[in-house]
């Protein structure tokens, strides 16, 4: 199909993502194909895509529009209205853009072949080209009603925009509010990578069961020792439940101010949402505190039902204690302490279950470093009394017995085993905290 023919029209609600546009910009035009056709072998490693990397892309560019068709077919079964008209002439379109004749330049991008050791998005990169192959298959039978319906299927299974194509954000602050970005290149993590602390997983994985169902569910407080898997646990429902429409969005207590505007992003989005609060404490004279009191109490900036708050913290009662605030009268002003400190401690009562996460003893200890050893195969046959001697004189060394102490002892381990001896998907990377 003739390139300036089938860029004539732009669609109405599927803007082009940028790599599109780039890659129609080199064939709308004389000059150097190469910008584009790095953008599309950029994206293909990010994602693991394989094979027809302008297919994957037009995919991509479909799913992360967010427009009111997505919008709508996210939540429910899109109705064939004038919405879905719209949407079906734009689908015309990228049949056309499907069938394109791209230059002998992008030869090499119709046909890809790279294994990345470890795709960042490799999750989102299999869908997206899932939905390709159904894409493709429409515009060979010159069916734009089939590709759209493939796409509807797809946004109700997986969401539109960014939030469909990944479950961990960060939130940042810019000149029209708060948004979100992926995190990006960090290992998938399930709960039972997480060695140890059952009782502590099950009350997590209950009450988070109980919140995708639409059913109560509490806020929750993970506290206790350091590096005992808290932020782990919680980063780890991300694997677990993103299936069934879970994200995670991370917030650092300088962000406080952003979480009406990101509880406004996300009010409507047929998503569950926890806000993970990591390593939340508040020293005598902060007072952002205040702001998480405001939304967790339920005032005029309340939480949607499609959001929970989980927050880690190395204190029970989140705020730092003295032996001073057990006297009621502080005596330079007479002012009654205890009133200030009992609004501070009266939020870890706005967290409605509460899980300890304690250093483990020094079995437990021993059992989480044997677990991670024998996830290698490198350490696999290590002697287990040597194991046991090497990982005590570390954590005595370290003076801390912990997981994140477990995991840096089979870190070095690993990092003395000979290059050509090591499996590259051992765990030594996978954090724990």
């Amino acid at each position: 199909m003739d390139a300036t023919h089938a860029l004539a029209t732009p669609p109405v609600l599927f803007e082009r993502s940028p790599l599109v546009a780039s890659v129609m910009g080199a064939l709308d035009r004389t000059g150097n194909p190469a910008p584009a056709l790095r953008g599309l072998i950029d994206e293909a490693v990010a994602y693991g895509w394989q094979g027809d990397l302008w297919h994957a892309a037009l995919a991509e560019s479909l799913v992360a529009s967010e427009n009111p068709f997505t919008l709508v077919a996210e939540r429910r079964e899109a109705p064939k209205d004038s919405l879905w008209e719209l949407a079906l002439q734009d689908l015309g379109l990228y049949r056309r853009w499907f069938d394109l004749r791209l230059p002998p330049a992008f030869d090499v991008a119709r046909e890809f072949s790279h294994e990345p050791l470890r795709a960042p998005r490799a999750e989102a990169g299999r869908r997206i080209l899932g939905l390709a192959r159904a894409l493709a298959e429409g515009a060979r039978a010159k069916d734009p009603e089939a590709m759209l319906g493939a796409l509807a299927s797809f946004l109700h299974d997986f969401g539109a925009g960014k939030l469909g194509l990944a479950e961990l954000f960060r939130a940042h602050e810019g000149p029209e509010g708060p948004s979100l970005s992926a995190v990006e290149g960090r290992r998938t993590v399930r709960l039972s990578d997480l060695v140890g602390y059952e009782r502590q997983k099950e009350l997590l994985r209950e009450n988070t069961e109980a919140f995708l169902a639409g059913q109560g569910a509490n806020n929750v407080l993970l506290y206790g020792d350091a590096g005992t898997g808290k932020s782990t646990s919680v980063q780890a429902l991300a694997g677990e439940y993103a299936s069934r429409g879970l994200r995670i969005i991370e917030l650092y207590k300088r962000q406080f101010a952003l979480i009406p505007g990101i509880l406004n992003l996300v009010k409507h989005r047929h998503y569950r949402f926890i806000l993970l609060l990591d390593d939340l404490s508040f020293e005598e004279d902060e007072v952002e505190y205040k702001q998480l009191k405001q939304v967790m109490e339920g005032g005029g900036e309340a939480a949607p039902e499609n959001v929970l708050f989980y927050a880690t913290s190395n204190r029970r009662h989140l705020v730092k204690e003295t032996w001073a605030d057990r006297s009621d009268l502080q005596h330079d002003g007479d002012v009654h302490r205890s009133d200030t400190m009992e609004e501070k401690l009266s939020l870890a009562g706005r967290f409605g279950l509460q899980i300890y996460y304690p250093n483990p003893t020094f079995e437990e200890y021993h059992a989480i470093v044997r677990a991670l050893a024998r996830r290698s195969e490198a350490l696999s046959a290590m002697d287990d009394e040597e194991l046991r001697s090497q990982a005590a004189t570390w954590q005595v060394r370290r003076g801390n017995r912990s997981g994140r102490t477990a995991r840096q002892f089979v870190s070095d381990l690993l990092s003395r085993v000979p290059d050509d001896a090591r499996n590259p998907d051992d765990p030594a990377d996978a954090k724990e905290g």
